[in-house]
Parts: structure tokens; C-alpha cells; sequence
């Protein structure tokens, strides 16, 4: 089907009724965001701190968010409010604890965003002599606003700062 641009921002399918308004908030954005942190923690102490703090010890500015993360494939991480009410983060698409050598968490799913987009997270620990070097990457695309896109990375920040923390006083 061909579309035709008319006046303004609306477009009209060629041969169908309606129009389509296009504008920056249903505009197609996408996200790329590479963060790390070095933690003077072994790895696996820096494992269990990362899945307390996106799970049961996430909080955000207002307080406890109640996260639940199922750790195996397909697992989901969601937010419970009680009641089988709350919101679905995203599902577990790749799980490598340790004792793996390359100990991997991978998250596919909408994340904090509630309009159309496709997310993966990606957290990834390496050993650095006796300290963990924790890389997280958080791809997106779809209708994401300016506010998301902008704020992102010091969202993301602040969570491995969390994890860093916990597994630095354990």
C-alpha cells in the first residue's frame, strides 16, 4: 500500500479512508546505552549483590519498587504490587551465574517503559584480579519518550552504583 504526504504531519494510505498523524512523540527513536564499574568484590559475591538490587532491593527515588526476578531462562522480572497486579519488566533470555567463566544476565522486554518498544539489558561480569568488572548495555527502539532516552544512563548508573555498594560490604 502507498501512502501519500498531505498537509502538516498527517499521512493518508493511498485507497483507505483515515489518516495517520505523525509527530516527535510517535516517532521511532532507538537507544544504546554502555555503562560499567569496577567492584573490589569477587565475582560471585558481585552476582548475588546484582540480583538482590534489580530484584527485591530495587528501589528508585520514591522508595521499594516490590521487583521479583525469576533467575533462569524465561524467568520473568516484574514489578508486584500485590492482588496479581503490576507490571512486567521483562523475561530472563540468557542466565550464565557463576561459576561460568563469563557470568551473564541478559533481559528482553518493554524494561520501565509502558508504550511500544522492543528492550534487551545485557550485564555482564568479568574478573579483574581480585575486583569484578560489571558492563551493562540496554538497547531499546520504538516510541521512546525524550525524558527515557535522556535520563537512561544515570538510571542505570545509580543501579551499579547499588550493586557496587551491597557487594563491596559483603
Amino acid at each position: 500500500m502507498a501512502a501519500t504526504k498531505s498537509s502538516g504531519a498527517a499521512v493518508r494510505p493511498t485507497g483507505e479512508a483515515g489518516t495517520m498523524t505523525i509527530s516527535e512523540e510517535s516517532a521511532v527513536h532507538m537507544l544504546d546505552v554502555l555503562t560499567e564499574v569496577q567492584i573490589a568484590a569477587p565475582v560471585a559475591t558481585v552476582w548475588a549483590s546484582l540480583l538482590e538490587e534489580i530484584g527485591p532491593g530495587f528501589n528508585d527515588r520514591r522508595g521499594p519498587m516490590s521487583m521479583r526476578l525469576e533467575p533462569w531462562p524465561g524467568g520473568r522480572w516484574f514489578r508486584d504490587l500485590g492482588n496479581n497486579t503490576g507490571h512486567l519488566w521483562g523475561h530472563v533470555q540468557v542466565i550464565k551465574p557463576p561459576p561460568h567463566d563469563r557470568p551473564l544476565l541478559e533481559i528482553t522486554g518493554p524494561m520501565f517503559m509502558s508504550y511500544p518498544t522492543a528492550s534487551h539489558v545485557q550485564y555482564r561480569l568479568a574478573p579483574e584480579g581480585d575486583a569484578t568488572r560489571v558492563t551493562l548495555r540496554h538497547r531499546a527502539i520504538g516510541l521512546l519518550p525524550k525524558e527515557h532516552r535522556e535520563g537512561v544512563k544515570e538510571g542505570w548508573d545509580e543501579v551499579l552504583g547499588k550493586v557496587k555498594k551491597a557487594a563491596e560490604k559483603r
